[in-house]
């Protein structure tokens, strides 16, 4: 089976090692990853902050980049929910406008074939345990698009659960957003800085040594709490845990 992996673009300039980490860990299943150079951003920053056409060249260059794949894995819930819950919106309002229907169509084209990384491992692949050792204490947080708008549910759980060594720990209010929210952590800084001592006040409440999650983009607002707070707690995205092995640990 190949894959083509969309890194999104936080993870390629801040967190390159999450992207090492899919590839590491979807070979080790057998699976070839294709990286199609032609990929940037798909546009969610744009569209967020109401600017749908300028995020229209972006959904144009995301799905010619990735056409011809059957499979394309992500390692963002964000950017999954972006393509399949917003891409044929931008479509439909372009063909509304007397612009055609060629967005549209390269939606439909792109939509079915993406998958955020669990959803990948659980719902194609059918496996939980991946073969990955991890001896920390770990408690979950589910981020917003991943939970809401893709209905990830237990899929990041059951595969943490199924890791060597690792103590899974509830976080109380694990459902609650975590104040980041993309460009809304700049328009409503206070609120969102609150939001985030919420989570972390919960976070550490558990004992837990690592906060994990899917979204480095939830993480890097929640690491940046931590930090400021001086707490041990460290956050790590799900597919490094995933991908570390008593043979090759993350290091």
């Amino acid at each position: 089976m190949r894959v083509a992996l969309f890194v999104t673009c936080v993870n390629d300039a801040l967190y390159p090692r999450t992207g090492i980490a899919v590839v590491r860990l979807l070979e080790r299943l057998g699976v070839e990853v294709d990286f199609p150079a032609a990929q940037s951003c798909c546009g969610q920053p744009q569209y967020n902050t109401g600017h749908r056409r300028e995020s229209e060249p972006l959904l144009r260059r995301t799905a010619e980049a990735f056409a011809g794949h059957r499979y394309v894995v992500t390692p963002s819930g964000s950017c999954a929910a972006m393509i399949r819950e917003h891409y044929p919106r931008i479509g439909r309002e372009a063909a509304r406008e007397g612009r055609g229907s060629a967005l549209a169509e390269l939606a439909a084209g792109l939509v079915p074939h993406v998958y955020e990384l669990t959803e990948f491992l659980v719902d194609v692949l059918g496996v939980t345990d991946v073969g990955a050792h991890f001896p920390h204490t770990v408690t979950y947080h589910p981020s917003c698009h991943g939970l809401r708008t893709l209905g990830l549910g237990e899929r990041p759980r059951r595969l943490l659960a199924a890791v060597k060594g690792l103590e899974l720990v509830e976080l109380p209010g694990a459902e609650e957003c975590c104040g980041f929210g993309g460009t809304f952590a700049v328009k409503n800084a206070d609120v969102s800085a609150a939001m985030g001592a919420d989570k972390i006040r919960n976070a550490r409440s558990t004992g837990a040594e690592v906060l994990c999650g899917a979204d480095n983009s939830c993480l890097a607002h929640l690491e940046g709490t931590l930090r400021r707070a001086g707490a041990p707690l460290r956050a790590l995205h799900l597919a490094e845990i995933l991908a570390s092995t008593e043979e090759e640990p993350l290091r």
